[in-house]
């Protein structure tokens, strides 16, 4: 199996980014069983990725940002809101899924500036100071480089795509139900180090669908 067969599985794995506040259930009493936390959703998909045979030799892979493209704010029908409407912690998304996968080791460049200087601050400091012996501390060992670049991000989010919905009042009590389709768009590309060139590139298409109730009470003042 070819590392570009495990990038076309990341980016579906990559499906699991879901637009920020678009699900909105229905206001639930809470509930007080209490059960055992887990961190995320498995989707058939990373199940997938997780279950792929271990490659003969992992490949070093560099994340410098993996970002919303889309500059789309999260869907508001009544007052304005900053808040984004795709996740903005897509980068860590996509080193947890190369770092799952088994196939790449994933080397650190979305903090590289910081990095670099705390091993400054180390270098500076044994250059300075003797151990216990006299003798001078050794040097940091070097950087490991990668081999590949993965690049790309979010690049579309359609929102209210399509929309529908029924409702019904009667002697002023009733409530309506809302649906929604919204679409995500997702690229990925691998990049040579070594050359520039893309070597692979993939995208995907997410579809989520929401459903919102609305109930309410209304009284004719006037």
């Amino acid at each position: 199996m070819s590392p570009w067969v495990v990038l076309a599985v990341l980016i579906l794995c990559s499906t699991i980014f879901r637009p920020a506040g678009v699900q909105k259930p229905a206001a639930t009493k809470p509930s007080r069983k209490v059960s055992q936390a887990t961190l995320t959703y498995a989707t058939a998909v990373y199940r997938d990725l997780v279950s792929l045979p271990s490659p003969e030799r992992k490949v070093v892979a560099a994340v410098y940002q993996f970002s919303d493209q889309t500059g789309q704010y999260k869907y508001s029908p009544n007052v304005a809101t900053y808040s984004r409407a795709v996740t903005q912690g897509a980068t860590s998304m996509l080193i947890k899924a190369l770092e799952d996968s088994g196939w790449f080791e994933v080397v650190e460049r979305e903090g590289l500036a910081r990095l670099l200087k705390e091993r400054e601050i180390i270098d500076t400091t044994r250059k300075n100071y003797k151990d216990n012996q006299g003798q001078s501390l050794p040097s940091l060992p070097p950087l490991l480089y990668a081999g590949i670049i993965l690049e790309g991000g979010i690049i579309s989010y359609d929102s209210n795509f399509v929309t529908g919905g029924f409702g019904a009042k009667y002697f002023g009590l009733g409530g309506d139900i809302e649906y929604r389709k919204d679409q995500v768009g997702i690229y990925l590309r691998a990049v040579s180090v070594q050359s520039g060139k893309i070597l692979k590139s993939v995208s995907t298409t997410k579809t989520i669908l929401s459903k919102e109730v609305h109930l309410g009470i209304f009284r004719f003042v006037s």
